[in-house]
């Protein structure tokens, strides 16, 4: 599983890069850059703020990337001891790679929405978009939550 998500995290990172610098071209000056809670338009700007999506992305992936090498320092919902340690890390990074994953589909779909948006006078997102998202990632938080709170 951990490798599984490592390998689609590292393979989603190019995705949105190849995705946006192929679009790119085509795009007018002036995309959709924002949608509401609805996912209908309500910000637009320079095309060039596509960029800022696989950018941010690649950033919080390699940041977490480095934070998940160092489990002891995170706080947790129970008291690490001998006996728990190796499957609380195991939990909490497990959460990480997910997350890392989660935070960059987002922000892909939000490029391939902007892209979609911006030859249409900005007809939104879809309603969908934001429960997918705050699915994608409190699912795995709640997950994590009662799995490490569970006695072996």
């Amino acid at each position: 599983m951990d490798v599984v998500l490592e390998v689609a995290g590292f393979m989603a990172i190019p995705g949105v890069w190849i995705f946006v610098l192929m679009h790119y071209p085509g795009l007018p000056d002036t995309i959709p850059t924002h949608f509401n809670a609805l996912g209908e338009v309500d910000g637009y700007g320079s095309k060039a703020s596509l960029f800022a999506l696989p950018v941010i992305s690649t950033i919080l992936f390699a940041g977490i990337t480095i934070l998940s090498r160092y489990p002891r320092v995170f706080n947790y919902p129970v008291k690490i001891n001998p006996e728990n340690a190796l499957r609380q890390y195991t939990l909490a990074v497990r959460l990480l790679r997910i997350l890392k994953l989660a935070v960059v589909i987002m922000f892909g779909m939000i490029a391939i929405m902007m892209v979609q948006n911006a030859g249409d006078s900005g007809k939104g997102s879809g309603s969908a978009f934001l429960p997918f998202a705050l699915g994608i990632i409190f699912v795995p938080l709640f997950a994590y939550f009662w799995l490490a709170s569970k006695k072996k």
